[in-house]
């Protein structure tokens, strides 16, 4: 699909994590990436698996440094300082991360991006790691960031107050050149910001050519979810199973007429490998039951179709599913006449 990096585990977890890392990197021409705590250990995993780009990361807020990493701020940066060497020592390119960026002390973390980019990392990743950011105060730090350093910039984030994808795109705004996205946005507790929303808001909103062959995000999206035993909702943007369907009459008879009245536009079902679908139930319209008649082969009149669409309202309001097959037996009932198949009736 073109994604630029793929991030592929943390080597030094598990036997099986580090061959699973080591076959990602020798199967594929992305930038693969190995995930390392500021640890000696880590650091020579990720280096022995093979991958072209080894993040390291450290915490650096308070709370963090002293309730998990039992660590001063000093002792931080200088196992930060010391990763980021080893990694370009081996020639290998380095992104870092101050870990739970969003809640430390700002002069201590631009202590932090001063050090790292001394130290030559190529990348500094900022992580929203709790993700307390809102979209302002996040483009602020970033531009701050940004400021600072020569280092290329990537965002992190996540989605406790659902707003991982808008603060990826405020990173972006304020000078980022990438973001750490997830599949149907997976991730520790509600989620990372989703593959599918950035890149989608990145090519419809912000007119930016990202390179993703975007017709494939509802396959890749459909593998996520079958592999990882994850359901997508329904609502889910862009890639869940009503992002594209109408059900309403007002909604459904104006993209009947013309799709851009009640979808986006500037994002089709076609750009990410979807279809559109108007859904029967309760809110259905006329011009929906004869759209899809007419679509089955049938030929109905007026009057037929008002009293299809009372049908069809009265058995969705008792949380019935209206599926075809349902349309067809009540369009049966009515005895609505059919298109003769003029093959058929030659067969």
């Amino acid at each position: 699909m073109g994604t630029h990096v793929i991030e592929a585990g943390f080597p030094v977890n598990s036997d099986a994590e580090f061959e699973a890392v080591r076959d990602i990197a020798e199967s594929t021409s992305t930038t693969t990436c190995g995930l390392a705590r500021v640890v000696e250990k880590d650091v020579e995993a990720a280096l022995d698996s093979g991958v072209e780009l080894v993040h390291v990361f450290v915490s650096t807020s308070d709370v963090q440094l002293e309730d998990s990493m039992h660590a001063t701020r000093e002792q931080a940066k200088e196992r930060a300082i010391e990763s980021v060497e080893r990694v370009k020592d081996a020639g290998v390119q380095c992104m870092f991360s101050p870990m739970d960026a969003t809640r430390t002390d700002e002069a201590f973390l631009m202590e932090m991006v001063d050090a790292v980019s001394e130290a030559g990392t190529d990348w500094i990743n900022i992580p929203d790691t709790c993700g307390v950011a809102t979209p302002g105060r996040f483009r602020d730090m970033i531009a701050k960031v940004v400021d600072r350093t020569d280092a290329q910039i990537d965002v992190h984030t996540h989605d406790d107050f659902g707003l991982a994808a808008a603060n990826a795109l405020s990173g972006y705004e304020a000078g980022a050149a990438q973001a750490q996205v997830s599949v149907n946005g997976i991730g520790e507790r509600a989620g990372n910001a989703a593959y599918e929303e950035v890149v989608m808001a990145l090519e419809s909103l912000y007119d930016v050519d990202t390179g993703i062959d975007t017709t494939r995000i509802t396959e890749i999206s459909r593998t996520i979810e079958g592999k990882s035993d994850i359901p997508v909702p329904a609502n889910k943007p862009v890639v869940g199973r009503n992002a594209f369907s109408h059900e309403s009459g007002i909604h459904a008879a104006g993209v009947i007429e013309n799709s851009d009245t009640f979808e986006p536009g500037v994002m089709t079902p076609e750009m990410v490998g979807a279809e559109r679908e108007l859904v029967l139930g309760k809110h259905t319209g006329q011009h929906s039951v004869r759209e899809r008649l007419v679509e089955a082969g049938y030929e109905p009149t007026d009057e037929e179709v008002r009293t299809l669409t009372r049908r069809v309202k009265e058995f969705g309001a008792d949380d019935n599913r209206v599926t075809m097959d349902v349309l067809e037996e009540f369009a049966q009932d009515v005895g609505v006449d059919r298109e003769v198949d003029e093959e058929e009736v030659r067969a």
